[in-house]
């Protein structure tokens, strides 16, 4: 008898990429939920790890509280330092639906979930995509704005009153912006230079936002000292729209331009599998098969 397929994905990214221990943890504690834990990719430079996992809804809110919870107890925010930007030690946690099932329910676990950790633990807690509820605060990384250097800063605006818990940070947690969207893809670029400002100008050459750059991408240039090279950091908002081999090659050119070259890619998470043809699979030395998932579930 076939197993039914999950009907919510949530892909939460936490400010601990060094510490496996911890990792460890949290990667147990979902699993002791229930959910089916598919991937765990942990970057030292980012110092950030995003989890996957599937399920029933019910399980998927119950792992995700639980990953949460123990996420605001282990991280330290103050002692904290990586390349990516972040405001909480749970920092995104989104929700996708998944097997045709409907949005809505991807909003009501983010909304479930957001509002018990802010409850349970006082972290400040922002809708974001899908499931935000003030106009204009959809974008996550208007939202993680400052980060959580100036985050007491920004919450003392009253624009800028959390969707859920006090409108202050917690000391160690500080906020975390949790959502529903549909399915991302994220793509980093490694660059065979440490040239942090080419990096940067090929980012703002290729995201949407830019004249002439690609839909529904953003990107970030970002050293990474661990491998003493710059990398372009991407997600990708709808790869039908833009696909990763269209990323790709749009990336060769602009590293071309620039007398650089891209050496490899790499995909952080999951992705469905018809996103990825074999020349896009091809420039991802270290993809596991874990990572393509099932294209009917989106």
């Amino acid at each position: 008898m076939t197993a039914a397929p999950p009907r919510l994905e949530c892909v939460p990214n936490v400010s601990e990429g060094r510490d496996r221990s911890r990792l460890r943890r949290l990667a147990d504690i979902v699993e002791a939920a229930g959910a089916r834990l598919v991937d765990v990719h942990r970057d030292v430079d980012h110092h950030r790890s995003v989890f996957t996992f599937l399920g029933a809804p019910e399980t998927v809110e119950r792992a995700a509280l639980a990953l949460a919870r123990l996420a605001v107890e282990l991280i330290d925010l103050r002692a904290h330092s990586g390349v990516h930007p972040r405001v909480g030690a749970l920092d995104v946690m989104p929700f996708v639906p998944l097997a045709g099932w409907p949005m809505a329910d991807a909003v009501a676990a983010a909304h479930r979930v957001g509002r018990a950790l802010a409850s349970e633990t006082g972290v400040p807690v922002f809708f974001y995509e899908e499931a935000a509820i003030v106009p204009g605060r959809r974008d996550l990384p208007e939202l993680r704005g400052g980060g959580f250097e100036r985050l007491a800063e920004r919450l003392r605006d009253p624009r800028w009153r959390p969707d859920a818990g006090p409108a202050a940070p917690h000391p160690s947690a500080g906020a975390s912006v949790i959502g529903a969207r549909r399915p991302l893809i994220a793509l980093n670029a490694m660059l065979d230079s440490d040239d942090l400002a080419a990096a940067r100008a090929v980012a703002t050459a290729i995201r949407e936002r830019t004249p002439g750059g690609l839909p529904a991408v953003r990107a970030l240039g970002v050293a990474l000292p661990s491998r003493g090279i710059a990398q372009v950091s991407m997600n990708l908002l709808d790869y039908r729209r833009t696909p990763p081999l269209a990323v790709m090659e749009r990336l060769d050119a602009e590293t071309a331009r620039r007398g650089l070259r891209v050496t490899a890619c790499e995909l952080v998470g999951c992705a469905p599998a018809d996103a990825l043809d074999d020349r896009a699979r091809a420039r991802i030395p270290d993809l596991r098969p874990s990572q393509l998932l099932d294209p009917g579930w989106f």
